[in-house]
């Protein structure tokens, strides 16, 4: 048994943010593979946005956020984060982020629904690998953060309605109990899910199933964000992670295309390729439900492809696809969760001592959908100020033992048939609680996790995503009209009760 000041949970932008600004804390810090190189984090490709040029403000970056989460928005959480937005930009410079910049300074571009240019990259598409250099450079400075690699939290420990711990096994094969007066959720999102997806292994919603189990209130389930860009994987669809095409090539002037060269997002929004990523997501999905095969042409990019978008250059090499010359084959992807732990202005969730932060939270600045360079922005500037926060914060000590209210599991090694349990989860998912719903859809998936649930040992691994599964379902069902990243059609016809052999 180990005791902390603070103990952080994930080791994404959003973790290390907070464990960063903890400043004269004892940190425990969890992340389930190599420091800063596991989670969607290292993974961001589109920049991080903030109103910096004479041409932009706040204002306008509030209004943008609004205007694409369909003013479903958390007002005063939207003003906070872009008000906040250049102070996070200056830390991470300070913390040695390398921006990609022109003979201006820095280079700001513009994405889908932003109306100003307001994106910063770094390396051209690779915001996230680098930010997280940066970040995981300073953690590793820091004498007060203790990391634990390969760790994986199965379990909050309660005291009485407090969150005072937790409980972790290691790969090694042995488990500790950790206590500290907080602790931080930062475990990422959930698009493990589902059959496509941009999201790395780790994204499976623990974190997620860990504030439910302990009775935290989650919020907003329903709306799953779908990437219009994924890169397909044609005769491998079966791939965990799918590369993504940043919507930054769209802004630099690629065009989305069908298998007859028809040129189709311009019939159906003003922006065309730069409209939110919902309406973009749906429409490419509907292209393919018409049998259509759809493309990104980013001929009209030239050469320069390669060094503005290095990360998505070498994706499509790895598929003997050059950009330049090539068509590039896409597919949606599930790539966001915009609801998750509910929290208050401060971080808190429901039950005391228990935070989150990042995409398993749910602040409210997203509304009904994403604009691309706010989940970067929303993990640093919450991050940041939680962790300032609760290194201010004056704590009582606290008589911190464990009261076992939230039973104890033991995960042994996923046997083969768990993983064909996995796969069929995640076709259910894609099928019928993705891109379009139908409320006969909802209940054949809600009747499929059941039976799948029911065929899971004691202690599976796989029983937390189908819970997960089945909590986002349920938010789906609830919803019945359409909104954002959560649309509802109501047509029986299309959809076919597959049972689960």
């Amino acid at each position: 048994m180990e005791r902390f000041d603070l103990i952080v949970i994930g080791a994404g932008a959003a973790g290390l943010s907070t464990a960063l600004s903890a400043k004269g804390l004892r940190v425990a810090l969890f992340c389930k593979g190599v420091l800063g190189l596991d989670g969607a984090s290292c993974w961001a490709q589109s920049g991080i946005a903030a109103p910096l040029s004479s041409a932009d403000s706040t204002l306008q970056h509030a209004a943008d956020t609004l205007s694409g989460g369909l003013r479903a928005n958390h007002k005063m959480a939207v003003r906070w984060m872009v008000e906040d937005a250049s102070d996070s930009i200056t830390w991470l410079t300070q913390l040695g982020v390398q921006w990609s910049r022109n003979s201006a300074g820095v280079l700001l571009n513009r994405g889908a629904g932003h109306s100003a240019p307001r994106l910063l990259h770094a390396g051209g598409d690779a915001t996230g690998s680098e930010v997280m250099r940066a970040l995981r450079e300073a953690v590793a400075s820091k004498p007060n953060i203790k990391v634990f690699e390969f760790a994986e939290v199965e379990r909050l420990i309660k005291l009485d309605s407090r969150v005072v711990g937790t409980q972790v096994n290691f790969r090694r094969g042995d488990s500790q109990s950790f206590f500290a007066p907080d602790v931080v959720l930062a475990t990422g999102g959930s698009g493990q899910l589902y059959k496509y997806t941009s999201n790395p292994v780790e994204a499976t919603g623990a974190g997620l199933a860990l504030a439910h189990q302990a009775g935290a209130t989650l919020a907003d389930l329903e709306f799953v964000q779908f990437h219009p860009t994924g890169l397909s994987a044609r005769g491998n669809q079966d791939a965990d992670q799918l590369p993504l095409l940043s919507e930054s090539i769209r802004g630099a002037g690629a065009r989305l295309v069908n298998s007859m060269g028809v040129r189709f997002m311009a019939a159906v929004h003003e922006q065309a390729e730069l409209a939110p990523a919902d309406v973009t997501a749906r429409a490419v999905f509907q292209q393919m439900e018409q049998g259509q095969e759809v493309f990104l042409d980013a001929r009209s990019i030239g050469e320069s492809f390669k060094s503005r978008f290095p990360t998505a250059y070498a994706a499509c090499s790895n598929r003997a696809l050059d950009p330049r010359f090539d068509l590039i084959p896409v597919t949606p992807v599930a790539h966001f969760l915009i609801g998750g732990v509910k929290v208050d202005m401060h971080s808190m969730s429901s039950l005391p001592g228990l935070y989150a932060v990042g995409e398993v939270a749910h602040t409210g600045v997203h509304g009904a959908n994403r604009l691309g360079g706010n989940a970067l922005l929303e993990a640093i500037t919450f991050g940041r100020t939680l962790g300032d926060r609760l290194s201010r914060q004056q704590t009582n000590n606290r008589n911190l033992s464990d009261d076992g209210s939230v039973p104890a599991r033991r995960f042994a090694q996923a046997p083969a048939s768990e993983s064909l349990i996995y796969n069929r989860l995640r076709n259910l998912m894609w099928a019928f609680v993705g891109i379009q719903r139908s409320q006969e859809g909802l209940h054949n998936a809600l009747e499929q996790i059941q039976l799948l649930e029911k065929r899971c040992l004691s202690g599976s691994r796989a029983l937390d995503q189908l819970l997960l599964a089945r909590l986002i379902a349920e938010a789906a069902l609830a919803r019945q009209n359409s909104l954002g990243s959560h649309v509802r059609i109501e047509n029986s016809g299309r959809f076919n009760r597959v049972a689960v052999a």
